[in-house]
């Protein structure tokens, strides 16, 4: 069993930037790849960043490509989302998820485990 508890979110600028940390618990939390996925008010949950679990693979999204940087420390069971440059269509929450077979999914259906969500407001 694996439980996440997201944090860093907050109010920023249009163009400012924020890091979001994903501390995870569970000693086989390191096997997994882990996605982030963010959710704005009346919207579908939507695929942001995965990383494979030794970090060495990423994949983005189109809309946040070159903006977020997805990153892990399996030392401290964390997974960071580094948010540049940031939009206020950015503004959602942000949740982080486990997949345990490992693997880069976009889609929500395929992660097992879920933290509560933070939420990032971006102001114009």
């Amino acid at each position: 069993q694996v439980q996440l508890v997201e944090s860093g979110g907050g109010l920023v600028q249009d163009g400012g930037s924020l890091r979001l940390s994903c501390a995870a618990s569970g000693r086989t939390f390191g096997s997994y790849a882990v996605g982030w996925f963010r959710q704005a008010p009346g919207k579908e949950r939507d695929f942001v960043a995965t990383i494979s679990w030794s970090g060495g693979s990423t994949y983005y999204a189109d809309s946040v490509k070159g903006r977020f940087t997805i990153s892990r420390d399996n030392a401290k069971n964390t997974v960071y989302l580094q948010m540049n440059s940031l939009k206020p269509e950015d503004t959602a929450v942000y949740y982080c998820a486990a997949n345990k077979l490992n693997r880069l999914r976009v889609s929500k259906d395929d992660y097992d485990y879920w933290g509560q969500g933070t939420q990032v407001t971006v102001s114009s």
